[in-house]
């Protein structure tokens, strides 16, 4: 009968067995495989382990600090050696019974072993997360990468955007000699799970050109040796000999479950009792066991820590087996490594609102307080309030201001604050919810003024550290999604609606990833169904003689499928996503009751139909009257889509049956933005008479914004997407943006006035002077940085665009698509 038995020799399970070891307990670590953490022995030779958090203390009996695989594990070796730590390999565990003071743990192929008490430390590792999509019998998918100099020549795709996904691709590109092509595939934008070292070689490798980042992009097939993406512009193929998918893991629940449980024949089949065994926080897949403070489940005696905790870190780890050892050896008055810390943060807070003003009492009054922190654990709340912060406000003090810059998240966990939505109209925010979910989402400014309505304490969540808990913490992602959704819908509908109006609807509707081609409605299907168009944007089509006609566009916020609902009958027309796009599906049955109920909604959606109904009659009725040119109308319009206009708010289009190749338009942005002009009038491409320069299209979603360092891209009021002066010149946006309408270029020395220049001769006149003459004139021991070029739309510039005020026969326009793109202008420019 051991003191205590410890599963598992990762770096919890190891640091827990050596300080075991130092305080005498009579203590036996059990690894099922033939050497000591398995997990580290399984990263790829020669990776550089981090150790991070830098701001946490390391309480451990090994030694650890950053540095390669190997040199790790051999340390772990020794310090394991040298303590006499009792450690028994090769054991499998496939079962534990009985109960605190008398467990038994069943090892396959072995006698049993008896313990007081278990600490659990297995990790997830063992069970990752597979690949969903369609796999070919002969292709090559693995989840794990031994050593990246194996493979020489090949070109190999790595799925996920975590640390392990960053690390084995630059691995195999490490050594020129392999000759690897290596692409890299993230589901989203960002990487948020990621450390910042990491992200910042994988930009560094993608800007050398060594290696393909494709962003935004899922795996929809991995064939023998290709594979498939539906990417953010619809559907890639690329040869592929390899595939390694390092997409997460979860927590081996079912094990763990079994643990001490009671079982029943439920159909045929053996399951746990619920209620019984060591329980989780949520039905969710990633979630984990329901813990104490100090590590304990739900079966007293029973211990968690590590990864299988929720604290992946490999510090988090090491800390927590040396303090499971002090708890089960009655030091209970042991507070964490990371205490200090967060003693620090809530330091300045009012007294009395938590039950206890400790870390512990604010710690739980958070997780109470604030709605999205609910099902978090107390572990995964420290280690969330480590990249948090949290303050007091004073009522009427302002929390931002509209168009200030900024991406994080804020929580109120107590009093409210009021959103200035329009001059005079204030809408209040109460505790437990949130504020500035638009620009985490979007990245784009404040989109209002916020002030604390009386006295409130805020929680302000980084957006890395928000799309980091999102991403792994399901519940927290549903609570976002489902606050922002209400909204939009409130601002989208209006007519007097509040949130209980809506309750119904939310119920009854679902969000659903849209990939760029593919329809939401086809004409002539049955269906009442609502789509609202979250991000990206549709177009309208209608077959006329049996070929589909453009007919509208719909950016996001824009909603469709009511004509079915209210007049009955089929859909009139297709609507199909531009680019990949998210949708939210409203029940018909919930919507229609939610009309009945008010007449007003009613009477809004009424007028939208009819604008619908007048742009499908008008092509009926003037068909034959425009001959070919509702069909020209149409191809032109698909060009449009083809080239950006789906994603754009604002974009400059030049008719060529009017343009004579000034090039004023040019010469006009350079003297308006420090002699660099911001678009390239010949470059872009034409249909019929209509041009598409490369300029900024302004996207709804700035891919530009990816990935910008010292967040020097922002949208000013007017959606202008915008670089400031802390631009540091990476490239970054350039290479993120699939347009190439940014360059790096440095600002040329000023240029003489223009009646020097008509008058003297002095200076390059209009237009961006050639570089001969800003490097001729640039001041002596002056070195300009380079610096990201891009449109701004002339904000700030009284009259508007200087492209389109400079141009003399009106060719050059600038305009938003849902004003350009719909078959109605075409009727009434005839």
């Amino acid at each position: 009968m051991h003191r205590v038995a410890i599963i598992g020799s990762g770096p919890a399970g190891l640091s827990a067995a050596a300080h075991a070891a130092a305080l005498g307990l009579d203590h036996v670590l059990i690894e099922k495989t033939d050497h000591l953490s398995d997990t580290i022995y399984k990263y790829q030779k020669g990776k550089h382990v981090m150790a991070t958090p830098a701001q946490l203390v390391l309480r451990s009996d090994l030694d650890f600090a950053a540095g390669k695989r190997e040199v790790i594990l051999g340390a772990w070796n020794e310090g394991t050696e040298g303590h006499k730590v009792n450690v028994l390999m090769e054991a499998e565990v496939v079962a534990v019974t009985g109960q605190a003071g008398d467990f038994t743990i069943s090892i396959k192929g072995k006698p049993d072993v008896k313990a007081e008490t278990i600490v659990l430390g297995i990790g997830t590792q063992g069970n990752p997360n597979r690949m969903r999509c369609p796999v070919d019998d002969n292709a090559t998918v693995q989840y794990t990468l031994d050593d990246p100099a194996e493979y020489i020549d090949e070109h190999i795709t790595v799925i996920g955007g975590g640390d392990a996904g960053i690390e084995n691709a630059l691995g195999l590109i490490a050594d020129p000699e392999q000759r690897n092509t290596v692409t890299l595939v993230n589901i989203g934008a960002d990487f948020p799970t990621a450390k910042d070292a990491n992200v910042k070689l994988l930009m560094a490798a993608e800007a050398e050109g060594r290696m393909t980042v494709m962003r935004e992009t899922n795996t929809a097939a991995i064939g023998a040796d290709t594979i498939t993406f539906d990417a953010r512009d619809g559907s890639v193929t690329v040869p592929c000999n390899r595939t390694i998918a390092r997409i997460g893991s979860a927590p081996p629940r079912a094990f763990v479950e079994a643990c001490c449980a009671s079982f029943e024949d439920k159909d045929g089949r053996k399951s746990v009792v619920p209620g019984t065994g060591v329980q989780f926080a949520s039905a969710d897949r990633i979630s984990y066991p329901k813990l104490t403070p100090t590590f304990e489940s739900t079966v007293p005696g029973i211990f968690v820590i590590g990864a299988l905790a929720g604290y992946p870190l490999i510090k988090h780890c090491m800390n927590q087996g040396y303090d499971v050892i002090e708890f089960i050896a009655g030091n209970t008055a042991l507070k964490p490594a990371d205490e200090p810390i967060l003693e620090q943060k809530f330091s300045g807070l009012p007294r009395g609102l938590a039950r206890t003003d400790d870390v512990t009492g604010w710690l739980d009054y958070l997780r109470e307080h604030v709605e999205i922190l609910h099902d978090l654990s107390p572990l995964q709340m420290r280690e969330f309030m480590l990249d948090s912060e949290i303050a007091a406000f004073a009522a009427g003090e302002t929390i931002f201001r509209r168009n200030d810059p900024g991406s994080s998240l804020f929580a109120v966990a107590a009093g409210a604050v009021a959103v200035e939505v329009a001059p005079g109209t204030d809408v209040m925010i109460g505790e437990s919810s949130i504020f500035g979910e638009v620009g985490l989402i979007s990245g784009r400014r404040r989109g209002s003024t916020v002030r604390a309505a009386k006295p409130c304490v805020l929680l302000e969540i980084p957006r890395s550290a928000a799309l980091k808990l999102m991403s792994q913490v399901p519940a927290v992602k549903r609570t976002i999604i489902r606050i922002s959704t209400e909204r939009q819908l409130l601002q989208m509908f209006g007519s007097g609606l509040t949130p209980a109006d809506l309750a119904d609807v939310m119920t009854h509707s679902e969000i659903k990833q849209i990939k760029a081609g593919e329809a939401i409605l086809v004409e002539g299907d049955e269906g009442r169904d609502i789509y609202v168009v979250r991000s990206g944007s549709m177009i309208v089509e209608k077959k006329v003689g049996g070929k589909p006609i453009f007919l509208s566009y719909l950016p996001a916020g824009s909603y469709v499928g009511e004509m079915a609902l209210i007049d009955g009958g089929t859909r009139t027309a297709t609507v199909r996503a531009a680019i990949r796009s998210e949708v939210l599906r409203i029940d018909g049955d919930a919507f229609a009751a939610l009309l009945q109920k008010h007449p007003a909604l009613l009477e809004r959606a009424t007028r939208d139909m009819a604008a619908r109904r007048q742009v499908n009659g008008f092509i009926e009725d003037r068909k034959a009257d425009f001959g070919g040119a509702v069909d020209m109308y149409s191809s032109v319009a698909n060009f449009l889509i083809e080239n950006g206009i789906g994603e754009a708010t604002d974009v400059l289009l030049i008719d060529e049956k009017l343009c004579v190749g000034c090039d004023n338009c040019e010469k006009a942005c350079a003297d308006s933005h420090e002699g660099l002009s911001r678009l390239d009038r010949e470059a872009g491409r034409t249909y019929a008479h209509l041009h598409v320069p490369t300029s900024c299209r302004h996207c709804e979603h700035p891919h530009c914004m990816a990935d910008c360092p010292p967040n020097a891209i922002h949208r000013g009021p007017d959606g202008e997407v915008f670089v400031d002066d802390s631009c540091i010149g990476c490239g970054n946006c350039a290479r993120n943006c699939p347009y190439g309408v940014i360059r790096l270029d440095k600002v040329p020395p000023k240029k003489p006035g223009l009646l020097s220049w008509l008058l003297f001769g002095r200076g390059p006149g209009p237009g961006e002077p050639s570089h001969k003459w800003s490097h001729d004139n640039m001041p002596a021991g002056v070195e300009k940085p380079k610096k990201a070029i891009k449109c701004d739309m002339c904000s700030g510039i009284d009259g508007g665009p200087a492209c389109v005020r400079a141009c003399p026969t009106g060719a050059a326009i600038r305009v938003a698509p849902e004003e350009f793109l719909t078959v109605a202008r075409l009727g009434a420019e005839r």
